[in-house]
This record gives structure tokens, C-alpha cells and sequence, in this order.
């Protein structure tokens, strides 16, 4: 799944990115040159866990995952959750 398509699938289902939201999901994206994969349950892990967007959180999972060598979906999710004690998966 791309980002791009991700992004608008949470729009069909009624979610709402705040202005900002997607150049800072574009930002850290290209700053962090992570696998989309990694980028999406970045998102994911943000959402689920402050019920909403919150930027400087997901910039934050995207250095944690960069900081320690996360290169798929799988270990991004093992990573938050062992961080964080937060389930997602």
C-alpha cells in the first residue's frame, strides 16, 4: 500500500488530518528516508495511540524506528510496542 493511498483511505473513513498534518507526514518521510511501509504504521502507531495527529509524535516514532534500523512494518510495530508498552497490532 502506498502512502498516498493510506492517507486517503483514512479520509474516506472520516478522519481528518489537520492542515499541517500531511506536509509534516511528507517531511518526515523524506527526512527520515524510511520504507513507506514504516511510514504508514508511523501513522498508525500516532493515531491509535493519541486518537488523533499529533506531528511532533509521529516525527519523534520516525527518529525511534531510523535510530534503530527499522526497515518493515513488522519491526516498526515490535518497536513501538516494546517502547511504549501500547499495543497496536
Amino acid at each position: 500500500m502506498t502512502l498516498d493511498y493510506y492517507l486517503q483511505r483514512l479520509v474516506d473513513r472520516g478522519f481528518s488530518f489537520r492542515e499541517d498534518a500531511v506536509g509534516f507526514i511528507y517531511f518526515g518521510k523524506q527526512s527520515s528516508n524510511l520504507p513507506e511501509e514504516v511510514i504508514i504504521a508511523a501513522i498508525e502507531a500516532t493515531i491509535k495511540s493519541h486518537y488523533s495527529f499529533d506531528s511532533s509524535y509521529y516525527l519523534s516514532l520516525l527518529d525511534l524506528f531510523q535510530s534503530m534500523g527499522v526497515q518493515t512494518r513488522m519491526q516498526a510495530i515490535q518497536v513501538f510496542e516494546r517502547e511504549t508498552n501500547y499495543k497496536i497490532s
